[in-house]
């Protein structure tokens, strides 16, 4: 999951190997081809313009300030080395004081689910395994559940309870960003199934958008090579702020982050994710966690306070 990275100048060593990592075009070339994808070697080498060998030093450098992450995964000759950007902003401070503004972020494995409406098609997958039998609605509270890297249903609704930080509780905070990976979902895949998918926060409807199809032409870029089904998602973002709803950069309402009650909530916050009864394209959705899909990330709800 990308973060924001805040260093002071007293963190001369980290600076230094930041302030390395960015003086050089072609790593700065890099990270922007990694701003929403994740990339091989060999891909960054083509899209750059460098040898393979080149970018791999590149990729060292990157990896050794923090800017980028790298795990080997199975490729069509031997293993290939899979990078993701870590950092979405850094900033540094050149003189030291308490920040008046800060933020908290909760990562949702996506099978940590505290309430569903299940209809079939549906099923849970681990990374190395299908959990439990295909299309039971009954078998989606068994413990397994917890270590689900994808779910899915053919409408209905999967409800998550987000913890709020410590730091966090009795404050009124002034901007919610949630991000999930998401696809429809039809028997095996169709890329031209659109679904009416909407998030709720708090009970309250905060944005319903057409997710054009469930994807399966390509394998994901995560994805377990032994998952033949649905491969990857789009990514959404959700963002409650003092202006409106926002999903994806386009302004969904005019309901403002203080129409979600988040200042009243005890030590929660809840975002459901389904169809509702009368969606005009009621087909369901799969949810992505951090080994399925393109995106290696869970269920992300970060929360920025005065």
């Amino acid at each position: 999951m990308a973060r924001n990275e805040r260093l002071n100048i007293e963190d001369r060593a980290k600076v230094r190997k930041i302030a390395k990592a960015l003086a050089n075009e072609e790593r700065l070339d890099i990270i922007s081809h990694l701003v929403n994808t994740s990339l091989n070697i060999s891909e960054i080498a083509q899209l750059v313009g460098i040898p393979q060998s080149t970018a791999a030093l590149h990729i060292r450098v990157l990896e050794d300030a923090g800017i980028i992450q790298s795990e080997m995964l199975p490729g069509e000759r031997g293993t290939m080395k899979l990078c993701s950007r870590t950092m979405d902003k850094i900033e540094i401070g050149l003189v030291e004081g308490r920040r008046k503004n800060f933020s908290t972020s909760v990562s949702m494995p996506v099978g940590a689910f505290t309430d569903c409406e299940i209809h079939p098609t549906c099923g849970m997958c681990s990374a190395n395994e299908i959990i439990s039998c295909d299309n039971a609605p009954s078998e989606f509270f068994i413990p397994e559940r917890m270590n689900a890297e994808l779910v899915w249903t053919s409408s209905g609704f999967i409800e998550y309870s987000f913890p709020i930080p410590v730091e966090g509780l009795n404050k009124k905070p002034k901007r919610l960003i949630f991000t999930f990976e998401a696809s429809s979902e039809a028997p095996f895949y169709n890329e031209d199934w659109p679904s009416d998918i909407t998030i709720w926060v708090n009970d309250i409807e905060a944005a319903t958008f057409t997710c054009p199809g469930d994807y399966g032409k390509r394998r994901g870029r995560i994805t377990p090579i032994w998952w033949n089904a649905s491969q990857f998602g789009l990514l959404y973002t959700l963002e409650l702020t003092s202006v409106g709803t926002i999903l994806n950069r386009i302004r969904q309402s005019e309901l403002t982050i203080d129409d979600y009650g988040l200042d009243k909530v005890s030590n929660s916050i809840k975002i459901r994710i389904g169809n509702k009864d009368d969606a005009v394209n009621k087909r369901g959705f799969n949810l992505y966690g951090k080994h399925f899909g393109d995106y290696e990330q869970d269920l992300v709800l970060s929360l920025v306070f005065d």
